[in-house]
C-alpha cells in the first residue's frame, strides 16, 4: 500500500512552512495548551519521516487531551495514525502519520529522552506564534 505524502500538494495558503496536516496537529496541540510545541524538519537529516511534532503536557490528563485533540483534528481531514502508542501511561504518546510523527510528552519524559538533542541535525521550523523558550535571550 502506498503511503500518503505530505510532501506534495498545494502550498499552505496561511503561509506556514510545513504541510497543512502538520499545521493542524500544531494548532490542535496549542488549543489544548501544550507546552513548548516544536516542529523538526527531518528531511535534511534523511530521517524515516519528514517531520516531528514535539510538545508537552503538565500532567497525564493533559497529555491525553492533547493527543485526543490532534487525532480529532486530523480525523476531520480523513487522516488517521498508522500507529499510536503510549496512551494508557500518558508519559509519551506517539502518533505516526507516516510523513510526520507527533510526540506528546510529560515534561519529565521529554527532558529524559531529549528528542530535539538526539535529532540535532534536524532543522527546527519557525512557526507562526512561536514563543522563545523559557530563559532564552530576547532579540534586541
Amino acid at each position: 500500500m502506498k503511503k500518503p505524502s505530505t510532501r506534495s500538494g498545494p502550498p499552505d495558503p496561511a503561509g506556514w512552512p510545513v504541510p497543512v496536516q502538520v499545521q493542524q496537529a500544531v494548532t490542535a496541540a496549542r488549543d489544548r495548551q501544550a507546552i513548548d510545541t516544536v516542529v523538526l524538519d527531518l528531511r535534511p537529516a534523511h530521517g524515516f519521516t519528514d517531520y516531528f511534532v514535539i510538545c508537552s503536557g503538565q500532567n497525564a490528563r493533559q497529555v491525553q487531551a492533547i493527543a485526543d485533540a490532534i487525532q480529532l483534528a486530523l480525523k476531520q481531514t480523513q487522516a488517521r495514525p498508522a500507529h499510536a502508542e503510549g496512551y494508557a501511561r500518558a508519559d509519551w504518546i506517539l502518533l505516526d502519520y507516516f510523513d510526520f510523527i507527533v510526540h506528546v510528552f510529560s515534561q519529565e519524559t521529554r527532558a529524559f529522552y531529549a528528542l530535539e538533542r538526539l535529532w540535532g541535525t534536524a532543522e527546527r521550523v519557525e512557526l507562526p506564534g512561536d514563543q522563545p523558550p523559557a530563559g532564552a535571550p530576547t532579540p534586541q
